[in-house]
């Protein structure tokens, strides 16, 4: 903190004005002298060298002097002023940061304590979760009041429900929906500054109140004057630059503070993921760019309803999208009221994301929350026999998958969906460097499952004695070695895992009839897809390359016939249970049938 204070000290200093110009102020008042009358007039006009009159300086030039001297001094009392206000909201910010940080670890050291002094096991957790409680409380009065990308974190947190205790988690679940508005006149500035035209003579129409408002940005929506199209403006927020600096070195502050008190909870990655992600969700030219591959992209692929809004332009701050508009894929009532089917709605999710992380070159969209996708009705029945449309929102966090880890990806899960733990072993230690004693701990994190549930059979439906039993083992001090070991594990994997578990909670919030088995089958599909791909590529590889030579043709159909016989049992096992699911039978238990691989 007292290297902040120097430096907002050195702030001050170099931007110090001359608040009154020398020169001007001479000649201010050489004219409010009162001027000495010549004695004769010949004294005025003579040829003589040694008796010159002194003219008066010209009225108008005193004018645009003073005028001068007044802009600058204004210039500088709003120079002043603004480095008071960014003074004074640095001191605030990181006042609040600072004094609840100091309380809740105090809070947290007095509980163990207590809770160490305590015999009774049901009084030691009473006692800790009243202090997770009281601590997230405090936090959210933080992050709500300084907004930005403490919303954005407070988001992140409340989706980690691997690694946070529930009263965590639980009490963050209001950022995702509470987000700040900026005021209207400050987009009209910012619009003005990043394009160098008035917003009013872009656009025709432009909505003062935002359609939604998100963490780094909001939404309005417009029309385009000179063509008539209805657009929606994705604006940022203008305040968001000036403090994402000072609101990342706060971050990395808070997690390095923790790490000194506790090391064993060791955050620090997920500080240094904010400062790799951050600049890349703030750059809207990025996001474009990002909206233009991905839509390329499931353009190929006519049977997945997707929508991505077409780019009309871009700037740094500012993106300007065809308006498709949408409901929350939660909108359980919206559904079923317009003959939505919950469990289409869950299988496309799944093979959605899916074509993300395991497709060739397929682009991974790392922020896949409740506010980024919508769904909407079609009036007709798309390719592939769907009524509805999925739409995506939000392409500034993405990231690309190397080949390699994508095949040792789709291995593992194919032995975690077939219950083969040594294989699951193995492709973990490939994936993210998983030791022996850390595989249980990545196992139940990767799929969101007590391990004892991942060593029978993922495929039923998670029951909220489960979930007590992962919470009460995280109070239990595996909550420490979690975060360790994500500590460890490349970074593509922990956006792979955020974004598992953030399609992981959209479908449980679907409350679908079939639970959780029939993505697990569409997962299944997509990494025997990965597998067989991955089998091709070495035959070509082999020489001579051609699948028409002999031997390479019979690996060739051996691989087929592998890929084969997996695509029929899938495909069979979906039928069955479209069968169950027609004649109104239970579908969340999977039986024995369910073993396909």
């Amino acid at each position: 903190m007292k290297t902040l204070s120097i430096n907002l000290l050195g702030r001050f200093a170099s931007s110090t004005r001359s608040w009154t110009c020398t020169n001007c102020r001479s000649q201010l008042l050489a004219r409010a002298k009162p001027t000495q009358r010549p004695l004769t007039r010949h004294y005025a006009t003579g040829s003589s060298g040694n008796s010159r009159r002194i003219p008066k300086p010209p009225k108008s030039k005193v004018v645009v002097l003073t005028a001068a001297a007044t802009g600058a001094t204004g210039a500088g009392l709003l120079a002043f002023t603004d480095e008071l206000k960014y003074g004074y909201g640095t001191t605030e910010r990181t006042g609040r940061v600072a004094s609840a940080l100091a309380v809740c670890i105090n809070d947290y050291r007095t509980t163990l304590n207590e809770r160490d002094n305590t015999e009774d096991r049901e009084s030691q957790d009473i006692i800790l979760r009243a202090c997770h409680r009281r601590c997230a409380e405090r936090t959210l009065k933080v992050l709500e009041k300084n907004g930005g990308i403490f919303i954005k974190l407070g988001q992140h947190l409340s989706a980690m429900t691997y690694l946070l205790p529930r009263e965590w988690t639980d009490t963050f679940i209001p950022l995702q929906d509470k987000c700040p508005v900026s005021s209207y006149e400050s987009i009209e500035q910012m619009f003005q500054l990043d394009t160098g035209e008035e917003l009013k003579h872009y656009f025709s129409e432009f909505s003062e109140e935002p359609l939604g408002a998100a963490s780094l940005a909001q939404v309005h929506l417009a029309t385009i004057k000179e063509t008539g199209q209805k657009v929606a403006v994705k604006v940022q927020h203008p305040g968001l630059a000036q403090w994402a600096p000072l609101d990342l070195a706060l971050t990395k502050f808070t997690f390095s503070t923790l790490k000194r008190f506790f090391p064993e909870y060791d955050l620090e990655w997920l500080a240094s993921e904010m400062e790799i992600s951050l600049p890349q969700e703030l750059d809207f030219q990025r996001e474009a760019a990002n909206a233009i591959r991905c839509q390329q992209y499931f353009a190929q692929i006519p049977d997945l309803p997707v929508v991505i809004p077409d780019v009309i332009w871009a700037k740094k701050r500012i993106l300007v999208m065809a308006n498709e508009s949408g409901h929350r894929l939660d909108d359980l009532a919206y559904l079923d009221s317009n003959r939505i089917d919950r469990d289409e709605v869950s299988a496309t999710l799944a093979k959605i994301f899916n074509e993300m992380i395991f497709g060739k070159n397929a682009p991974l969209h790392c922020d896949p929350h409740g506010g980024n996708l919508a769904i909407r009705k079609t009036q007709r029945r798309r390719h592939g026999g769907h009524n509805f449309e999925v739409i995506i929102y939000d392409h500034g966090l993405y990231r690309d998958i190397p080949e390699d880890l994508r095949r040792s990806y789709a291995k593992m899960w194919l032995a975690v969906i077939d219950g083969d733990m040594e294989a699951m072993k193995r492709y973990a230690r490939e994936v993210a460097g998983i030791t022996e004693s850390q595989f249980p701990l990545f196992a139940s994190a990767i799929t969101g499952r007590d391990f004892t549930v991942v060593r029978s059979s993922i495929l039923q439906s998670r029951s909220e004695e489960e979930k007590k039993s992962m919470g009460d083992a995280l109070q239990e001090g595996l909550l420490s070695d979690l975060v360790t070991m994500l500590g460890q594990v490349p970074r593509i994997i922990l956006l792979i895992l955020k974004t598992n578990d953030l399609t992981r909670s959209l479908d449980e919030n679907l409350h679908t009839r079939q639970g959780p088995l029939r993505s697990f089958m569409i997962l299944a599909r997509y990494c025997a897809r990965t597998v067989f791909r991955e089998q091709v590529d070495a035959i070509r590889a082999r020489r001579p390359g051609s699948l028409l030579w002999p031997a390479n043709a019979l690996r060739f159909v051996a691989a087929w016939m592998g890929y084969l016989r997996v695509e029929l049992k899938l495909e069979a096992f979906e039928l069955w249970l479209s069968v169950k699911r027609v004649v109104g039978l239970n579908t969340t238990q999977y039986g024995a049938a369910a073993s396909v691989l």
